[in-house]
């Protein structure tokens, strides 16, 4: 690539567009530029170098296209988007998080630092090359060069123009403005303790510490503004100090109302009239700067003389890394909240429970732990503690105090939880709340359960009613495994102690297709057919007829030890039997610490027109049985189970009789016998009603002998 700019380039040029080129790909992946075209790596450099020559000082520019080799010198299959600013903190993750949230999938970004001196007018005088250290004649530049999903539309292309130009202005307006935003804070803080309002001192002296814990990197301040509160036409109303805005909040017009506490019902309006000082929230709106969560809210309240709430103070922001890991004992506010749950708990030092409960308050989110009060902190931490280890399903709800959303905590047993059942549980709450939005967050531990955290905004003055337990119950329902199912299922129907012995073996024997075609409940009697399975090469049936089938149709389940059947191997013993193979559905069962089993459920249909008897039922299975195990002959004759309901002993009794006539010397072959019993099927029953009444002792009737014969 320097190479093609020091040929095409005039000399002067080249050494610049060399120097920025190589810190331009000097921290690129290998793999994002390995298998483009060396025309197309040169080319978008190129293309960015010339839209770099000219900035004016303290401006973005923003370029969104598709390129094309014909119109710019390079291509590519995805929409480019060009920035050149001045270099701040949280540039590529909030340009990065507005792409994301507007729907256009990142493919390829390149975010280098250039060292630059331009004149007065903007125009780039000198890049510095990647070795060298630049003093106090050159600034740092951002340049930002991003491929997303393509777009052609040149409406969409210009507003996402404007969204990026939008907000780079907020990270710069954040950025300029994050030491006065500090500054701010720090003067609160002294505010607070020279000349505190007519409160509690310790809780003012809490509040001043809380926000000189913020300023100490705690805290990346992004928005700042004071608001007056008046009382306007009866209507409680908070206004804009004019002036006071900074950072995100720096723009908005002064003495307006503030939309957004208009919108509040009444008694949440009314809650800014009470005497705390401290207010700890999230706000309704997602950040733009640095990382796409919920704003978090700092509102210190303003008190006259008289001990009147006048107006307050309020923060925006997010709270830093460090700021979450550090301990609840060592956070002003956070330690009295901890202290107070521990006093109320009154557990013995060092005991269990007081050790449990440390760790659910250590562990507890940060956001729960500073938005709580004290008393529903003890609740929630209390009902934390005696779920223990236990494995069930617990929701927690708490409510804002401003009516603008609920805090859920959702605890699923490990074994539940998964993509599928997390998406189950948002749904689940979102229409039981009539969410607007949500968002949530996952903890997974060493313990039995996994936390889900999930937060739901609700529309103002659109607070719902609800009953917990319903909604409990809802999460059990839709997160209960087919796992789950069996295990009650065996011990329902084999007590507790055989019914978990049973799902040791069998909790994960059986495979996907299983489960998908059978609910749990049918699991135990497949069990109980396998386990009286007698060694290997075993083989027994379960003939019935599903409900929404017509009479004809039947289904028949095959239990088999040892190695797999051939479908070949049976057809032919169905067909002897009379009846037509549909289909086949086999499935491996896995026992833990045994052998693998086999079921295979076949679809039938018979010629009956009728659902078969019990007893036809049970004499079909047997002769499958018995000739699959070859203790009777598989032929035609087999038709007779059905047609005439015999038994296979019987059927082989006309079996018998039929050879012994051949032996005889009629002149009828047995496939000739064999096909005129199977087509007149009551007088094959008939024959072996004589046979009874002439020659079984138990049951010998000489008239009624005569009588059939």
């Amino acid at each position: 690539v320097c190479g093609r700019l020091r040929e095409h380039l005039p000399a002067q040029d080249a050494e610049q567009a060399e120097r920025f080129v190589r810190r331009y790909y000097r921290w690129v992946s290998p793999d994002d530029i390995a298998e483009r075209d060396e025309l197309d790596v040169y080319g978008a450099a190129l293309s960015h170098f010339n839209f770099a020559r000219e900035r004016e000082p303290g401006t973005t520019k923003v370029r969104v296209f598709n390129p094309e080799f014909e119109t710019h010198g390079w291509k590519s299959t995805h929409t480019a988007v060009e920035i050149v600013t001045d270099d701040m903190p949280f540039l590529i993750d909030s340009v990065t998080m507005e792409l994301n949230r507007r729907g256009f999938g990142v493919h390829v970004i390149i975010h280098p630092v250039m060292a630059v001196r331009r004149d007065e007018a903007g125009r780039l005088v000198e890049v510095l090359g990647p070795e060298e250290t630049p003093d106090g004649g050159f600034a740092l530049e951002s340049v930002i060069h991003a491929e997303v999903d393509r777009q052609t539309d040149p409406v969409q292309l210009e507003l996402l123009t404007g969204h990026l130009q939008r907000v780079i202005g907020e990270v710069r307006a954040a950025v300029d403005d994050w030491r006065p935003m500090r500054e701010r804070a720090l003067e609160l803080a002294t505010e607070l303790r020279e000349s505190p309002p007519p409160l509690d001192p310790v809780d003012v002296d809490e509040v001043a510490a809380f926000l000189e814990w913020l300023s100490a990197d705690h805290f990346t301040f992004l928005g700042y503004r004071e608001y007056d509160l008046l009382e306007e036409a009866g209507d409680t109303a908070l206004r804009h100090v004019p002036g006071s805005g900074l950072g995100i909040l720096r723009s908005d017009s002064p003495n307006e109302r503030s939309s957004q506490f208009a919108r509040l019902p009444a008694r949440v309006r009314a809650l800014a009239r009470e005497p705390f000082l401290l207010n700890l929230t999230k706000a309704n709106s997602r950040a733009t700067v640095h990382r796409p969560s919920y704003l978090d809210y700092v509102g210190v309240k303003r008190f006259d003389a008289d001990g009147r709430v006048t107006g307050e103070r309020r923060f925006l922001g997010l709270y830093t890394t460090t700021g979450y890991r550090a301990s609840p004992r060592e956070v002003p506010i956070l330690r009295r909240k901890y202290e107070a749950v521990l006093a109320r708990a009154g557990f013995p030092p060092d005991s269990h429970n007081e050790k449990a409960l440390i760790a659910i308050l250590e562990t507890h989110p940060r956001d729960e732990l500073l938005q709580t009060s004290a008393e529903e902190l003890f609740e929630v931490a209390m009902a934390i503690l005696h779920l223990g280890e236990r494995q069930r399903v617990r929701l927690l709800v708490r409510r804002d105090v401003f009516g603008r959303f609920l805090s859920c905590l959702v605890f699923v047993p490990r074994d539940r939880f998964n993509t599928e059942n997390r998406r189950r549980i948002e749904r689940i709450l979102v229409e039981s709340f009539d969410a607007a939005s949500s968002d949530y967050a996952t903890r997974i531990s060493e313990s039995s359960l996994v936390r889900l955290h999930y937060t739901l905004y609700i529309e103002p003055g659109r607070w719902p009613e609800y009953e917990a337990g319903e909604i409990e119950a809802r999460i059990v329902a839709a997160t209960r495994s087919w796992t789950d199912d069996l295990q009650e299922a065996l011990a329902h129907e084999h007590g507790e102690e055989q019914g978990i012995a049973l799902f040791h073996h069998y909790a994960e024997a059986f495979p996907a297709a299983y489960r998908a075609d059978w609910v749990a409940r049918a699991a135990p009697s497949d069990i109980r057919r396998l386990e009286a399975l007698d060694g290997d090469e075993d083989l027994a049936m379960s003939l019935y007829h599903p409900l929404e089938e017509p009479p004809h149709v039947m289904r028949a389940k095959i239990f088999r030890a040892g190695s797999p059947l051939a479908l070949s191997d049976m057809l032919p013993v169905f067909e002897n039997l009379g009846v037509t193979v549909d289909d086949e559905r086999p499935y491996e069962i896995t026992p833990r610490d045994r052998p693998p089993v086999w079921i295979y459920d076949f679809g039938l249909e018979h010629s009956a027109g009728e659902e078969l008897s019990p007893e036809a039922g049970r004499m079909f299975q047997e002769a499958f049985t018995r000739a699959w195990h070859g203790h009777a002959e598989n032929d035609g004759y087999n038709r007779l189970v059905l047609s005439a309901q015999l038994s296979w002993r019987e059927v082989a009794m006309l079996r018998a009789i039929a050879r012994y006539l051949r032996q005889a010397g009629t002149t009828f072959s047995d496939q000739y016998v064999e096909e005129a019993l199977v087509a007149h099927p009551p007088i094959a029953a008939l024959l072996i009603e004589l046979v009874r009444a002439r020659f079984d002792p138990e049951h010998a009737d000489a008239q009624a002998g005569e009588r059939i014969a």
